[in-house]
């Protein structure tokens, strides 16, 4: 999916030296250090074990809080973004709210750590990502080193598999082997099949942007393949309807593949209502006994996604109005809650974060929606389509690395309303804009 640039962006987005662009953001030294470690959590967590360097874990989490205050300072300070200072307050309110309903202190320094990473990702708003060069070359080698650990992983059993360790008091297994219709769900690097299928799709998705036609399709076979192996439904089907979207907008001029990509971005918003018509029409359905394959979505529509509202009733009526607080129906009341009997995995981001912040979440969804429509870098217009359609059957707070690609994408909801005469140049270089350059990669 190219992106047309004209003469003038170019020279904005200009680095007054050489070596400039060549040194990371915090906000990219954050994700680099995210996609690092989520990438390769089975082996980080294995050696830190054994060398006792365990708390090298959280050093990513440590950029995340200087994200933070980042984000504060940029946007609540500096600019007085009103959207940014009401999202911070009621993040503290839901965070007490979370405390509430969780009953315990670990909970809230758990739903603390979930949340920081969101701020990574905020922290793109006004920044280009094409612009993170060192990130960009560090997500070509994860693409390369993630396939080659699934298929590494599918031919031996590596040590980190099935190995426990401890968190904030709580026992975890850094990697399992599962089993589905008899295969086994690999894990490569990472810890888990999930997570390991999540970053050979992103990765993919990051490093095609600006390659060719060719390139993409050349990669697409060993992605694919990769992702098989892990026995992931959710990513094989994603990484299928992107390829088809690229090469949907590669079809056009190059003069109108831009507006292309923000129009299937604007419509992939749509993907919020399918778990709703899912449950409408399919609650109650036996679908195991169509094909043992549909089990996992029958299961989301009868009990993922149903639950949580009937447990609310019991736990926090008050929660239907202003949600039951960071932390609820997510991994911090699996591990440290006295209401863990209640837990029940929200197999969806947006019915997820609807759960812990309430309706006024639709309101922000509307400003994201609304950003979206004036948001000009490519890169996050085409993790927001990818997102979209991933996020339908995936809550997307674990591993952090999922939800910082998610705000990413949201961040333009925190910059200034544009007026169309500043960006004159955009609808010249849709249609009219003689001087036009693709970057091809």
């Amino acid at each position: 999916m190219d992106q047309p640039t004209t003469q003038f962006e170019d020279q904005k987005a200009a680095p007054p030296a050489a070596w400039a662009w060549t040194l990371p953001t915090l906000e990219g030294l954050a994700v680099t250090l995210y996609f690092g470690r989520d990438a390769f959590a089975g082996v980080v967590r294995y050696y830190a074990s054994l060398t006792h360097l365990d708390p090298l874990w959280f050093v990513p989490d440590v950029f995340a809080f200087a994200c933070i205050g980042a984000f504060v300072y940029r946007y609540a300070f500096k600019r007085t973004n009103v959207l940014a200072i009401l999202f911070l307050l009621y993040v503290v309110f839901a965070l007490f709210l979370g405390y509430v309903f969780l009953g315990e202190a670990k909970g809230l320094a758990s739903s603390i750590k979930m949340i920081a990473p969101a701020f990574v990702g905020f922290c793109f708003c006004g920044r280009e990502f094409k612009d993170q060069k060192f990130l960009l070359g560090f997500i070509y080698f994860l693409l390369f080193a993630s396939i080659m650990g699934l298929m590494w992983s599918a031919h031996s059993r590596l040590p980190w598999v099935a190995f426990s360790y401890e968190s904030f008091g709580a026992t975890r297994t850094a990697a399992r082997l599962w089993w589905t219709g008899g295969e086994s769900r690999v894990s490569g690097f990472a810890a888990d099949s999930t997570m390991a299928a999540y970053f050979v799709l992103i990765t993919y998705v990051f490093t095609s942007v600006r390659k060719s036609v060719l390139w993409c399709l050349l990669w697409a076979g060993p992605a694919f393949y990769a992702i098989h192996l892990s026995t992931n439904k959710t990513a094989i089907g994603v990484l299928a309807i992107y390829v088809a979207a690229l090469l949907f907008v590669r079809a056009f001029n190059e003069r109108h593949r831009f507006s292309a990509l923000r129009a299937i971005a604007l419509w992939s918003f749509t993907c919020i209502l399918l778990p709703l018509v899912l449950m409408a029409t399919l609650s109650g359905t036996n679908m195991a006994r169509i094909a043992k394959g549909l089990y996992s979505l029958q299961d989301r529509i009868n009990n993922s996604w149903q639950l949580p509202f009937v447990y609310m009733n019991d736990l926090m009526p008050l929660g239907y109005f202003t949600g039951c607080g960071l932390g609820c129906f997510n991994y911090p009341q699996q591990l440290f809650s006295n209401k863990v009997a209640y837990y029940v995995p929200v197999d969806n981001f947006y019915i997820g974060t609807y759960l812990m912040f309430g309706p006024i979440f639709v309101l922000f969804m509307v400003f994201v929606i609304l950003a979206v429509a004036r948001t000009r870098d490519i890169y996050k217009l085409t993790v927001i389509f990818v997102m979209n359609f991933y996020t339908i059957t995936v809550l997307g707070y674990g591993p952090a690395s999922g939800l910082l690609v998610i705000t990413m994408g949201f961040s333009e909801v925190f910059g200034p309303k544009l007026n169309p005469r500043t960006f004159s140049a955009e609808p010249n270089a849709i249609g009219r804009q003689p001087v036009l350059r693709v970057a091809s990669g």
